[in-house]
């Protein structure tokens, strides 16, 4: 009899688990329906025409399938330069970026560092207060960065939140490694270089990730700091494309086969233009995602 009711009560349980499990797929599989729909949207949207777009409310794949909108695109700014200079923009400020957060958190994570927790507190005084844009505009002029690449790199080269989530990576290290390190005569540059830096890759991936989506979806000081249109980032041109594509909006032009400038096509098509390069990136940092930012948030 009790064998009876162990395994009913085992059965049951299992029958319980499988039932929380069935629900909790569905559920995660609603909330990424409703992330995904709407891309998909915007994706076959960049490919319909103008018409369509105004009859149907919604849809995944176009009746129509057209290129007016990447050509009005292509053909109204320099899509091509415009990404070889947000990449070359992501990679540089990333590498710069990263190297100044990982060389102030590796010392702040250490005990013995005299002052560390006086810099701590500077460190998170500016993750509260900041200068504001005009005494950073009068700063990145009197120094001579305007209408240069460095004037987006440096005014954020060390971002707080990013920091510390690095300092508390490095500061959950075994402190044994250290001392292992100090017995075979190694000195801090080289257990930062061969030992710190070789562990720290799920952080350096993440870490990295959130700087490079920064310097791609930055706009707005690229608008206020760069004069040159030959170093516009791909934000800017897009940026330009939708206005242009707005404002003659009412004029019947040759790109859209109903006569009708591609302007919500082209919105769309602008939005796959700036979202997937940025999107193939990340698979190959999604590995090393989850575990960098976990650690080093929780630990220490």
């Amino acid at each position: 009899m009790a064998k009876k009711n162990r395994a009913k009560s085992s059965t049951l349980g299992v029958s319980k688990f499988g039932v929380a499990d069935v629900i909790i797929y569905v559920v995660l599989g609603l909330i990424g329906l409703c992330m995904v729909l709407p891309f998909l949207y915007v994706f076959a949207g960049s490919f319909a025409t103008e018409k369509e777009l105004t009859e149907r409310a919604f849809f995944i794949i176009p009746r129509v399938w057209s290129l007016n909108a990447y050509k009005y695109a292509i053909q109204t700014a320099n899509i091509l330069r415009g990404l070889r200079n947000s990449i070359l923009l992501t990679i540089l400020g990333t590498v710069t970026c990263m190297l100044f957060s990982l060389t102030f958190a590796y010392p702040l994570s250490k005990q013995h560092f005299r002052g560390r927790n006086w810099m701590m507190n500077l460190v998170i005084f500016t993750m509260l207060f900041s200068g504001g844009l005009i005494p950073t505009y009068l700063v990145v002029t009197a120094y001579g960065l305007r209408d240069s690449w460095w004037a987006l790199i440096l005014i954020g080269a060390i971002s707080p939140f990013n920091m510390v989530i690095i300092k508390n990576f490095f500061q959950g290290l075994p402190v044994e490694l250290d001392e292992a390190s100090y017995m075979d005569g190694a000195n801090d540059l080289q257990i930062f270089w061969k030992v710190a830096l070789p562990l720290s890759k799920p952080v350096i991936a993440s870490i990295s990730l959130f700087y490079g989506v920064g310097f791609w979806n930055d706009y707005f000081n690229a608008m206020i700091y760069l004069d040159s249109a030959e170093k516009y980032p791909i934000q800017i041109q897009l940026r330009a494309i939708i206005l242009q594509s707005s404002t003659i909006a009412d004029t019947v032009t040759e790109y859209d086969i109903n006569g009708t400038p591609p302007d919500k096509a082209v919105k769309m098509a602008c939005t796959v233009i700036a979202t997937v390069p940025i999107l193939i990136v990340y698979p190959f940092v999604q590995k090393y995602f989850t575990q960098g930012v976990m650690v080093g948030s929780v630990k220490g």
